[in-house]
């Protein structure tokens, strides 16, 4: 297969996907649970690795690397494997210049350039798209490790994760206030007039933590000048997708912390493939033009990568422990959990619910 032919079937293979969870809002809370356990990945490549995975009817995907990334953590590709295929960018360094007349242009670095041109800046680009070759934890041997899996050990102090939730609000430049006379005695509202998040004082620490995380969804996605955030809704009117879009960011942060809240956020996600359609049609009601999505395929696609990078935005800085689903993040976060302690196990093995143990 070219890599040109690869592409295209990874593309095809995601639009399967993602008109199946615009038919069954099922699927939506699918990809969020594998997301809050590859946060690290793009939702699209996220719904790669669980199609990937489920077409050789094995477990979902908990961590994957390249083959040359695991033999630098001490574990080699089992015989026979056959590997896993992600969508990664190809990149190119490139020289911004300025021109006598004025404009801008950009030539590879290590180009000529032109004569009275300066040279204003470097930037690496994004000039295409190619398939890479990954493999599960589950597809190697050697090193014995615990692979964590969202919701498996203890889960968050919820008061702890509040804490550190009020600092993402902060480093957005949103001040919180936890107050009894909350903006239409909704749980939570989030004003970007005054950049304030209001979250409802009658909840206890676990409400009030999951309603702190939804407001962010909206903090990170839902801004006046974000036009794909306008076309799905509001913060402030609290319609379509944008209440999806935030709900979805809250339940993958708090999976990924160990808090399910599967039945809080049931009558939100279950709206999600009506919200996909209206979205659809208001898209052509108002005309929006090639720059924002469209069928509703394309809007699945936007969403789904719009709630992965803010969730990854968030549990970033919330120092979520673990791998996130790449075996690189160990090298640069030395932070360990209790799920993720290396440990030598005598073979490959999984409890019903806790961590991955990957052996020798």
């Amino acid at each position: 297969m070219t890599p040109e032919e690869r592409i295209a079937a990874l593309t095809d293979g995601l639009h399967t996907i993602l008109e199946k969870a615009v038919e069954s809002p099922a699927h939506w809370q699918v990809l969020l649970d594998a997301s809050a356990t590859l946060w690290r990945y793009s939702g699209g490549n996220v719904a790669l690795l669980m199609m990937q995975m489920a077409q050789r009817g094995t477990e979902e995907p908990t961590l994957v690397a390249g083959y040359k990334e695991w033999e630098r953590h001490g574990r080699t590709v089992l015989r026979g494997e056959h590997a896993l295929w992600v969508i990664a960018p190809r990149t190119a360094r490139m020289n911004e210049i300025a021109l006598p007349d004025g404009t801008r242009q950009r030539i590879p670095v290590g180009q000529k350039v032109p004569a009275n041109a300066v040279d204003v800046s470097k930037k690496t680009l994004i000039t295409g798209w190619r398939g890479q070759a990954v493999f599960d934890v589950s597809q190697t041997e050697g090193t014995p490790l615990l692979v964590p899996r969202a919701g498996a050990g203890p889960a968050a102090d919820a008061s702890e994760l509040w804490q550190s939730l009020a600092e993402v609000a902060r480093r957005h430049g949103f001040d919180l206030s936890v107050t009894d006379g909350q903006y239409g005695l909704t749980s939570g509202f989030t004003d970007f007039d005054s950049r304030r998040v209001q979250v409802g004082a009658w909840l206890n620490d676990e409400e009030r933590t999951a309603v702190l995380a939804h407001e962010l969804g909206h903090v990170l996605l839902h801004g006046p000048n974000d036009d794909v955030g306008r076309l799905y809704g509001s913060s402030a009117d609290h319609r379509g997708l944008a209440e999806i879009e935030a709900e979805s960011v809250a339940y993958t942060v708090l999976k990924a912390h160990g808090i399910d809240r599967g039945p809080q956020s049931a009558s939100y996600l279950a709206g999600w493939a009506d919200a996909v359609i209206a979205a659809e049609s208001d898209a052509r009601a108002q005309d929006a033009g090639r720059k924002l999505p469209a069928s509703r395929v394309d809007i699945a696609k936007s969403v789904l990568g719009r709630v992965t990078a803010a969730t990854k935005g968030i549990l970033e800085i919330t120092h979520r422990p673990g791998f996130g689903g790449k075996i690189a993040a160990a090298d640069v976060d030395p932070r360990v959990g209790p799920s993720e302690t290396y440990a030598g196990v005598e073979g490959p093995a999984r409890s019903a619910d806790g961590p991955v143990m990957a052996g020798p």
